[in-house]
């Protein structure tokens, strides 16, 4: 049997929902994670942008090796195969 227990219905995007939160971006070379602070057609901008060599196991709440970036960070969307808030 199928049960449906609550539908929200809502007209933002999975990347306006996720707006100010620390997402992981999981993209075709690297891992980047930082707070999502803006969105277009073409890209979103991370700040304080950090690119994860290791994870690390996903039970704890820090990478095993990040690395922070310098400035704010582009990301195409032709890049990115999946995100989410992770840790």
């Amino acid at each position: 049997m199928k049960k449906l227990l609550n539908v929200t219905e809502t007209n933002e995007t999975a990347w306006e929902e996720l707006l100010g939160e620390t997402i992981t971006i999981i993209c075709l070379t690297y891992i980047y994670t930082g707070k999502l602070i803006g969105i277009n057609g073409d890209c979103i901008l991370l700040e304080d942008p950090s690119i994860v060599y290791e994870t690390g196991p996903f039970s704890t709440n820090e990478w095993k090796d990040s690395q922070a970036l310098p400035n704010n960070l582009f990301v195409h969307f032709n890049c990115i195969e999946s995100f989410g808030i992770i840790k």
